[in-house]
C-alpha cells in the first residue's frame, strides 16, 4: 500500500513539475487517486497560477474543493471534475469570472451549483450522472453564454422538463423521462 502511495505522489509531482517546468496553461491530474487537492500545489504553482487556464482532477476521490482553489486559479477557462464524489461547489467559484467549460458529470450532486449560473463567460456545464432533481432554468436562462447544459441520467423532475425547454436558447439535455443511469 505504501508503494502504491508513493507512486501516486511522485506522479502528481511529475505533472505538477512538468506544468512549471514547460510553462504550460494546463495541470493534469487525472486520477491521481487524490481525495483532496494537495495543499503543497499552491506554493509550487504560485507563480505560474495565472497562467494555468485548464485544469483536469476527474476520476479522483475528491468530495471538496476548497475556496483557495478557486481564487488561486481565478484565470481558468475550463475545469474537468467528472468523476469524484463531490455533492457541492464551494461559494468562490464565482470567482471564475473566466471559465468556459465546466464537467461535474459522474459526481453526486444532488442540488444544481447554482453559483454557477453567476459566471459570464461559462458556456458549457456538464452534470451528467448525478442525483439533480431540480434545476435553476430562469437563471440558466438569463446566462448570456451558455450553450450547453448535459442533465442526463439526473432524476429530474417533471415540471424541470416541461418549463425548461420554452425558456432556454441553449441545448439542454436530458434523458428520457423514467430513465435511469445503468447501475455500475
Amino acid at each position: 500500500m505504501l508503494k502504491k502511495m508513493g507512486e501516486a505522489v511522485a506522479r502528481v509531482a511529475r505533472k505538477v513539475n512538468e506544468t512549471v517546468e514547460s510553462g504550460s496553461d494546463t495541470l493534469d491530474l487525472a486520477e491521481c487517486k487524490l481525495v483532496s487537492f494537495p495543499v503543497g500545489i499552491y506554493k509550487v504553482l504560485r507563480n505560474v497560477s495565472d497562467q494555468i487556464h485548464l485544469i483536469t482532477l476527474a476520476n479522483n476521490e475528491l468530495k471538496s474543493l476548497t475556496s483557495k482553489f478557486m481564487t488561486t486559479f481565478s484565470q481558468l477557462r475550463e475545469l474537468h471534475l467528472e468523476g469524484n464524489f463531490l455533492h457541492r461547489l464551494p461559494t468562490e467559484v464565482g470567482s471564475l469570472q473566466h471559465l468556459k467549460v465546466i464537467d461535474l458529470s459522474r459526481n453526486q450532486f444532488q442540488d444544481f451549483p447554482e453559483q454557477l449560473t453567476t459566471l459570464p463567460s461559462l458556456e458549457t456545464i456538464n452534470l451528467e450522472e448525478n442525483e439533480i432533481v431540480d434545476v435553476p432554468v430562469e437563471k440558466l436562462a438569463a446566462m448570456p453564454a451558455l450553450r450547453s447544459v448535459n442533465l442526463r441520467s439526473n432524476p429530474l423532475n417533471a415540471e424541470v422538463r416541461v418549463i425548461a425547454p420554452p425558456l432556454i436558447k441553449f441545448d439542454m439535455l436530458m434523458s428520457p423521462e423514467g430513465a435511469r443511469a445503468p447501475p455500475p
